[in-house]
């Protein structure tokens, strides 16, 4: 399994555990979550680069997972990361060159084979 895949199964007991405690705190974030990333004037899959640009400068790597991995799910392609990336880097600076590349590398693991090969 790869490192991004690795990340969200570290986390899915713990979060499961959380939910169980606090539901209605997780069952509001999962309305909101819903409510920011459905298609709108933006599509789905602008509002993944985004939340992926975002979970760089942020340095999540748990983000940065959930969102690579939805934003490759939304049809994003590897051309549209690389210059999302570009973007973080010129806004965000050196840290954007070590996660910028984590962000590329779990897209490419969540993509198609077929995306990640062009």
């Amino acid at each position: 399994m790869g490192q991004a895949k690795d990340t969200l199964d570290e986390l899915r007991t713990p979060a499961r555990e959380l939910r169980h405690q606090t539901p209605e705190v997780w069952k509001g974030f999962a309305q909101l979550h819903g409510a920011a990333m459905a298609e709108g004037e933006l599509s789905a899959g602008t509002k993944e680069l985004i939340a992926l640009a975002i979970a760089i400068v942020k340095k999540c790597d748990g983000c940065i997972a959930s969102h690579a991995k939805a934003a490759a799910a939304k049809g994003v392609t590897k051309e549209q990361v690389a210059e999302m990336v570009g973007v973080t880097m010129l806004m965000e600076g050196g840290p954007a060159t070590v996660y910028g590349p984590r962000a590329w590398d779990a897209f490419l693991e969540f993509a198609e084979p077929d995306d990640a090969d062009t």
